[in-house]
């Protein structure tokens, strides 16, 4: 851990920790509060021992590793809060061992609290209001957050970083929860700052604070067009096949959606695609040669152009 200089808390810290993620959700919200509560930097992980290069990277014919991520801890008094960022997230016993080193000097400097962000995926629209669902390692805890409109998270589990580190930290007798915001599931490789907004606005019951949320509402605004747009472009399709002579299409959604398709009304059909589209993504992501059915998907319902980013980013990964 590198430490940039030493300060002393009048009180115990909360600290607010983030890695990238679907919708980059909790990356959005944590680094829109660090600047406008103009937190500075305090420490760094050096993540030498963590991170090992798997590729290259080639621009314009030169070939080169790709730069070291960045694992930062910044600070604010008054109140007295530690935002942690990372801009990437490994996972097994590397990422064990980065949390646990954040936990230590966590523990140093006197936090009480933790607390992570992550996404949860749902069958939902982006016009669905977002709403904020929480895992905590005490009843007090949960039952603090209930009051504060938090949905307990009944069953499952957290995957990556988000989830560890609440096991870390009540290991050092910390309290911590993580909060998962609910997205669309086309959005999960899309940066969704609708659900991040929620997320900075229970960040500031928690702080007792408030910040300014013009360019967070402003970010919402774009985001929503491009949403708007792909959300439009597959019921204006599905809507041609509904509109056709009713035998006809009553066959050829059957044969897309299965033989109960005919109980899906046209506004099911869409969200229905979107989560075919979905796990297609998923597929290709973990296997690139799928990416070519993915492909004749996107081509089928006509909103490749709506999917191209996210569809090129399938193969820069590692």
């Amino acid at each position: 851990m590198r430490i940039f200089q030493n300060v002393k808390f009048e009180t115990h810290p909360t600290l607010i920790a983030s890695w990238p993620g679907m919708g980059n959700v909790g990356l959005i919200a944590t680094n829109y509060l660090r600047n406008k509560m103009e937190a500075q930097p305090l420490a760094e992980i050096d993540m030498n021992p963590y991170f090992i290069p798997e590729a290259v990277l080639v621009h314009e014919g030169v070939a080169d590793f790709p730069r070291m991520p960045t694992s930062r801890i910044y600070f604010c008094q008054n109140p007295d809060v530690l935002i942690f960022e990372s801009d990437v997230q490994i996972v097994g016993k590397e990422g064990f061992a980065i949390t646990k080193s954040l936990m230590r000097f966590a523990a140093d400097v006197g936090v009480s609290r933790v607390f992570t962000t992550a996404a949860l995926p749902q069958n939902i629209s982006h016009k669905t209001e977002s709403q904020i669902y929480g895992a905590f390692t005490s009843k007090e805890l949960l039952i603090e957050f209930i009051n504060l409109n938090v949905h307990p998270m009944n069953e499952g589990y957290i995957a990556g970083l988000n989830g560890v580190l609440l096991g870390v930290a009540k290991s050092h007798s910390i309290d911590a929860g993580c909060f998962l915001g609910t997205i669309p599931l086309f959005a999960t490789n899309l940066s969704y700052p609708k659900t991040s907004l929620k997320i900075i606005e229970l960040i500031e019951d928690i702080l007792n604070i408030e910040v300014d949320k013009t360019e967070i509402n402003e970010s919402i605004a774009i985001a929503d067009n491009q949403f708007t747009a792909i959300e439009e472009r597959i019921r204006e399709f599905s809507g041609v096949i509904l509109g056709n002579v009713e035998q006809l299409a009553a066959n050829a959604v059957e044969s897309l959606w299965g033989p109960h398709a005919d109980e899906a009304t046209s506004e099911t059909v869409p969200q229905t695609i979107m989560e075919k589209i979905e796990r297609l993504f998923q597929d290709a992501q973990s296997d690139k040669s799928k990416a070519r059915a993915l492909k004749r998907e996107l081509d089928r319902w006509n909103v490749y152009e709506l999917y191209e980013d996210r569809f090129l980013k399938i193969f820069k990964q590692k």
